[in-house]
């Protein structure tokens, strides 16, 4: 149900082994459905349940984490505000499991709309925080600096994920000697995304899905010296390595 992961050519090859990705069930028929590692609402999951597919819930254990720590928020009558973009399939889920518990979720991308909240952010006595797993740590550092002067009380929980924000710091440390950087993955991918958008602001930078898409660099390239290459958490091995060989090849 949805990409499994954000990366078209991990979705081919499961294509091609028989495992369809859809947006909708089919009707009149049976089978396993898997919950994509981005998670899903809990009525979703019922709804599935309920025509008669088996579930097989694959669903990040980082993800799990930010989606208990939403309701625990929730729970304990917190205004909850979820870090992240509200359309991305984690932070709908995330939402959707908070909101069985409280009408006071939000979902914030930056401080713009959170100054829209500030209202209603004074009136709540505890204000909690989680953020969408792949998210950039300075999103969650500015909220929270923020929110300090206006929140009686606050309880910030860091979910990023420690291979998201171990990547990030690495990628950050290669760039600094790099006149280049090349970053590998989908475009569909966020952690992939905030990659290069982190990366711009030390160095070169450009975001390609495939070693066909270097083709229009080949000018920057062989005029760089030091190149540095990174890629996103769902970007296969193979990809990668395909990506290097056409750089050295240029």
């Amino acid at each position: 149900m949805g990409e499994l992961i954000h990366n078209s050519h991990v979705i081919k090859e499961l294509d091609d082994l028989g495992i369809i990705t859809v947006d909708e069930l089919p009707e009149n028929e049976t089978g396993i459905c898997i919950v994509r590692s981005h998670g899903m609402a809990p009525q979703k999951i019922k709804d599935i349940e309920n025509k008669g597919f088996q579930v097989v819930d694959l669903t990040c254990p980082d993800v799990k984490r930010v989606q208990q720590k939403a309701i625990e928020l929730a729970k304990e009558d917190y205004l909850v505000l979820i870090l992240g973009k509200a359309e991305h399939p984690e932070v709908v889920a995330i939402k959707a499991n908070a909101d069985m518990f409280s009408e006071n979720v939000f979902v914030i991308s930056n401080i713009n709309e959170l100054e829209g909240l500030n209202d209603k952010i004074k009136s709540f006595k505890k204000v909690g925080v989680v953020i969408q797993t792949t998210q950039k740590f300075e999103l969650l550092q500015s909220v929270v600096n923020y929110l300090l002067p206006l929140a009686s009380e606050l309880k910030v929980f860091n979910t990023i994920c420690k291979s998201t924000t171990m990547r990030q710091m690495e990628a950050k440390e290669l760039a600094k000697n790099s006149d280049l950087m090349i970053v590998v993955g989908s475009k569909k991918s966020a952690n992939t995304s905030h990659l290069t958008e982190i990366l711009k602001d030390i160095t070169n930078t450009i975001h390609i899905e495939t070693t066909q898409d270097l083709i229009q660099y080949k000018d920057i390239i062989q005029n760089s010296i030091n190149i540095g290459v990174t890629a996103g958490a769902s970007t296969p091995d193979n990809i990668i390595k395909e990506v290097v060989n056409q750089i050295n090849k240029f």
